[in-house]
C-alpha cells in the first residue's frame, strides 16, 4: 500500500531530502511504498526525469531499494547482529580482543572501604572536575577543548560522532583489516564502507588519498594499537596522513589520541578546517577495550 505522506520538491534534491526527512522522523517506515515515478511527477508538477534522478540518489545512498515490479520502497533497517570472528588455529594467540593476559595484570585493591551510596552517575551526568581534567590534559596537544563529552567505550563514541556528522549511506573510509565490531556498527548506521590498506604503520596515506577521493565523508583509523595488526603511527606516516587530510577539509577525522616517539599529538592537525574529533581511553596508553572514552569535537 502507498504511504500517506506527502512527498515535496521542486528539484530532484529537493525530493530526495523531502523523502530522507520523513524517513528520519519515521514517517516512511522500512517497507513503505513510494509513488511511481510519473504519478509523484504529475503530483509535483515536475518532469519524470526529475524524480528518477532522486530515487536514483535516494538508492545510492542507501535510503530506499527498488523490487522490480514492487517498485520503490523505503529500504529496511541494516541488521545489526555481530559476525562472528573466526576461529583460532590451535598453537596460536588471539590477538583480536585487544585484553592483555589476566595474570599479567597487577591486583587492584581500594585503599579503604567504599563508601555507600550511589553508583551511577545519572542524578549528575555532568562532571564538572573530570571535564576540567580532560582539557587539561588535551589541550597542551593542541586539541580544542571547548566541547567535552563522555562515552561509554570507543564504540560508543565513533557511533555518536558518525551519527551526527554523517547521513545514511554516506561513505567511511576503514581500516582493512580492521576491527570486526566497527565494521559492524558503521553497517547498522547504514553507512558505505571503502576499504582502506594498512601495513605495520597503520593506514596508508595513498589508499586514504583514493578513498576521499571515491567520496568518503569520514576516516576511522588508529594511530596505535591498530586491530588486528596491532601498527602505530610513525612520525613520518602521521605527517604523510596529515598532508593528505589538508587536501580534503570537510572530511570528518575520527582517531585516538597517541604518543609518536614519546611526543604527544593529535591524529587530526588543528588547523584543518571542517569536522575534527579525538577520541581516547581513560588510561590513555592502554590498547583500546570497553572502557570509557572521551573526546573532543570541532566544526
Amino acid at each position: 500500500m502507498a504511504t500517506q505522506y506527502e512527498i515535496s520538491g521542486a528539484t530532484a534534491k529537493g525530493i530526495a531530502a523531502s523523502v530522507e526527512r520523513a524517513v528520519a522522523e519515521g514517517s516512511l517506515a522500512p517497507g513503505a511504498a513510494l509513488p511511481p515515478v510519473r504519478r509523484l511527477a504529475d503530483d509535483l508538477g515536475v518532469s519524470p526525469g526529475t524524480v528518477a534522478t532522486a530515487y536514483k540518489e535516494l538508492r545510492q545512498r542507501g535510503i530506499v531499494a527498488t523490487r522490480g515490479r514492487g517498485g520503490t520502497v523505503v529500504a529496511s533497517a541494516p541488521a545489526v547482529a555481530s559476525r562472528r570472528p573466526p576461529k583460532v588455529p590451535e598453537g596460536l594467540r588471539d590477538l583480536a580482543g585487544g585484553h592483555p593476559d589476566p595474570r599479567l595484570l597487577p591486583g587492584l585493591v581500594p585503599p579503604s572501604r567504599l563508601s555507600p551510596g550511589a553508583r551511577s552517575h545519572r542524578s549528575t551526568p555532568r562532571l564538572a572536575r573530570l571535564e576540567d581534567a580532560v582539557r587539561a590534559w588535551l589541550g597542551p596537544d593542541g586539541v580544542p577543548v571547548e566541547h567535552v563529552t563522555f562515552a561509554h567505550g570507543a564504540l560508543d563514541l565513533v557511533g555518536r560522532l558518525l551519527s551526527v556528522e554523517l547521513r545514511p549511506g554516506d561513505a567511511v573510509a576503514m581500516e582493512d583489516p580492521g576491527y570486526h565490531h566497527l565494521l559492524d556498527l558503521v553497517t547498522a548506521l547504514g553507512l558505505r564502507m571503502i576499504p582502506v590498506a594498512v601495513d605495520d604503520e597503520g593506514v596508508l596515506p595513498e589508499a586514504v588519498r583514493a578513498a576521499l577521493r571515491a567520496g568518503a565523508r569520514a576516516l576511522v583509523c588508529s594511530p596505535r594499537a591498530q586491530n588486528p595488526y596491532g601498527g602505530r603511527f610513525s612520525a613520518e606516516r602521521q605527517e604523510a596522513l596529515l598532508g593528505v587530510l589538508r587536501e580534503h577539509p570537510e572530511v570528518l577525522v575520527r582517531g585516538e589520541r597517541s604518543r609518536v616517539r614519546g611526543r604527544r599529538r593529535p591524529v587530526a592537525d588543528p588547523d584543518r578546517r571542517g569536522a575534527v574529533a579525538l577520541g581516547a581511553c581513560a588510561d590513555g596508553e592502554q590498547v583500546p577495550g570497553d572502557g570509557p572514552a572521551l573526546g573532543g569535537r570541532r566544526v
